[in-house]
């Protein structure tokens, strides 16, 4: 965000104003290699930025409980529109504030509480609202989980079948928050037809590499499918819901008046134009490229001994098992923090530290993509990123940390002032 747009925050909040100016030279000084994470474009920082953060709007396009909401329907309607052909779904809601409400509004929808649920472990990849105990989806639900083989360190679908037969779950939840591989929706679809479980894919992580035909799509295999809009979709903070139009009314009963009031029609805007951007060629191009650079970087970790998990990536992250190099993955994010490189320490599967601890760390692509690295840079950066890891415990970060700043000001994330 260019500095003149903050000028009146400086005068009237200088502490908030220094926070978010810290913290703009934190992320442009720095590599994020977090694989949740992304940067937007500056149109849409402009649109939730903008005047429809003042406007409630509860309930949908045509039935709002509150007057004025005109422009409110333009656009929600365009963001359920483009979200819908992006995916080629029937029925789109694009209300819910985050990931995680819209798959408590699935549950919601589709289970009573005490049903059984059949969700990834989550050491082994899953996400803490698939099935976690500290979870409401853990708390509300009784829960088994499925994992990788311990072997090949990926699905067997054999053994998720098996695990569902047992389990005669109600709903199976498919998708992952650390999972390097193709995800079979085909053979989850088969699974629950052959137990009689609906199907819920959670598609957060992936939705961009789905939007533009890099990952097979779970729309037309999943009764629900769930989804992010920042990640790779390089969106706002917030969520959706594809289903179909038998589930349509139903979900969106849920959201409102369910679970939430007025929907933050700021983010709705947001979500609007990056869905916009998503059905450009550019944006398959930008995907493309993901892949492209998390594939390398894989191999050229691999390729200078460290090792990960299921032995490399198809998408856009990649797990490193640090234990594998001598240190915890805390000690690894650490590490990295000190050379300016941003991750985030993750479980691995069948994990012997503590969550705060972990075995490993997660890397993705998309937010250093979007600044411009190819080939060469990432290259650049798996050296940076070995040698730290391998390095000794009383290294100095100094000449890492200048190697990290060259290649972020050589690639400057875009919409910022020089």
């Amino acid at each position: 965000m260019a500095r003149h747009d903050l000028d009146v925050l400086a005068q009237v909040d200088p502490q908030v104003y220094e926070a978010i100016i810290h913290e703009e030279e934190r992320q442009s000084n720095h590599l994020e290699l977090i694989a949740s994470e992304n940067w937007t474009s500056k149109a849409v920082r402009q649109a939730v930025g903008s005047v429809m953060t003042d406007k409630y709007a509860e309930g949908y396009p045509g039935h709002r409980y509150y007057g004025g909401c005109e422009y409110m329907d333009v656009v929600e309607r365009l963001a359920q529109e483009r979200v819908k052909k992006l995916f080629s779904a029937e029925h789109a809601n694009v209300q819910p504030h985050a990931g995680a409400p819209a798959n408590l509004a699935v549950y919601f929808t589709a289970l009573k509480p005490g049903d059984r649920v059949l969700g990834m472990n989550l050491s082994h990849g899953g996400h803490l609202t698939h099935g976690s105990p500290v979870n409401f989806s853990g708390k509300l639900y009784q829960v088994e989980s499925y994992g990788v083989d311990r072997e090949t360190e990926r699905l067997d679908m054999d053994q998720v079948r098996e695990i569902a037969k047992a389990f005669q779950p109600h709903m199976i939840v498919a998708g992952a928050s650390a999972y390097p591989r193709i995800l079979d929706f085909k053979a989850f679809r088969d699974i629950a037809n052959e137990v009689g479980a609906l199907l819920m894919v959670d598609m957060a992580h992936i939705a961009g590499l789905v939007a533009a035909g890099l990952h097979p799509s779970p729309v037309g295999f999943a009764d629900f499918v769930t989804s992010t809009t920042h990640k790779t979709l390089r969106g706002p903070r917030g969520g959706f819901i594809l289903t179909n139009e038998a589930w349509g009314k139903k979900i969106d009963k849920t959201i409102f008046p369910g679970l939430q009031g007025g929907p933050l029609m700021n983010l709705i805007a947001g979500k609007a134009v990056a869905f916009g951007e998503a059905l450009t060629p550019s944006f398959r191009q930008y995907q493309v490229q993901v892949v492209e650079n998390a594939h390398r970087l894989a191999q050229q970790l691999m390729d200078r001994g460290l090792r990960l998990v299921s032995g490399g990536t198809d998408n856009h992250l990649m797990l490193v098992d640090t234990k594998h190099s001598g240190i915890t993955g805390l000690e690894a994010q650490e590490r990295l923090a000190q050379v300016g490189i941003t991750v985030n320490k993750n479980t691995i599967p069948f994990e012997t530290e503590k969550p705060t601890v972990t075995s490993g760390i997660r890397l993705g692509t998309p937010q250093i993509t979007t600044r411009g690295f190819k080939a060469e840079q990432i290259d650049a950066l798996a050296d940076i990123i070995v040698e730290t890891i391998q390095a000794p415990h009383d290294f100095n970060p100094e000449p890492l940390r200048r190697r990290v700043e060259a290649l972020a000001h050589e690639f400057p994330l875009p919409g910022l002032d020089d």
